[in-house]
């Protein structure tokens, strides 16, 4: 069986980004600092104290806030910038392989944020949508699972289903393709705040007018206890980690073009 060089790259990329990433990588700092410990002392120490503090940083909201900061720029889209759009594009964040409520796979939740926003845009305007996500498990494509939920769960019917893309650059690809067939040039685009700025320059680097259509925003504190929402905890930990994800993401993005 010949090797797909995508699926192998985007394999190779998800385990690269494990190891750089939070929880595993601070980690692995203090793993390697204690194993210097015995032939280098201040250096291994120094390297369990970095880990220990990478580990806090990312994990504690006020600097969680910091790192998010730079990127949950793009607004609200406004009813000006929503009229001028001539479709709604929604990309995939993920499938639960395990959901026998839903008999198999389904949408993980951080996809069902996306789907309930662009369902709400897609009922509010008219417009067609799109939905963008592939397989890269050799099974059902996230976004086929995308437009049972949108037409079942949510009423909104699909138009487009691009279901061969296996990261944010081959969304862009592959979607612009059916969409220039169909005359648009102006596109609603739909995921998380924090991801928008690289799934922005991805579609508009295929020519696409993109009018960002963000939800699901991680900063900021939850005002309703402000003692404890200032310690390190499971939400912050998690914006920690798709804040750092997507500064990753926007590195390799720059390093490409």
């Amino acid at each position: 069986m010949a090797l797909d060089s995508a699926l192998v790259l985007f394999w190779l990329k998800k385990l690269t980004s494990i190891v750089l990433l939070p929880p595993l990588a601070p980690l692995l700092l203090i793993a390697f600092g204690l194993l210097l410990l015995k032939r280098r002392r201040r250096s291994g120490l120094a390297l369990a104290w970095l880990g220990l503090l990478l580990a806090l940083l990312l994990a504690t909201p006020s600097s969680v806030g910091w790192v998010l900061r730079d990127l949950e720029t793009a607004p609200v889209a406004g009813a000006d910038a929503i009229r001028a759009a001539q479709a709604i594009v929604i990309l995939g964040a993920g499938k639960r392989r395990y959901a026998p409520e839903y008999g198999g796979e389904t949408v993980n939740r951080l996809a069902l944020e996306r789907l309930r926003y662009g369902a709400r845009l897609a009922r509010g305007t008219g417009l067609p949508v799109l939905v963008s996500g592939g397989a890269p498990t050799g099974e059902q494509a996230e976004a086929e699972l995308m437009k049972v939920a949108l037409e079942e769960d949510f009423g909104v019917a699909v138009r487009w289903v691009e279901n061969a893309s296996l990261d944010t650059r081959q969304n862009a690809q592959f979607s612009a393709i059916p969409l220039r067939a169909a005359g648009v040039q102006r596109v609603l685009l739909v995921t998380h705040a924090v991801h928008m700025p690289r799934a922005q320059a991805e579609f508009e680097a295929q020519g696409l007018q993109v009018i960002p259509a963000p939800t699901a925003w991680l900063g900021g504190l939850d005002a309703s206890d402000q003692v404890l929402s200032a310690l390190p905890g499971a939400t912050s930990a998690y914006a920690g980690w798709y804040a750092t994800h997507e500064w990753l993401g926007l590195l390799a993005y720059r390093l490409r073009r």
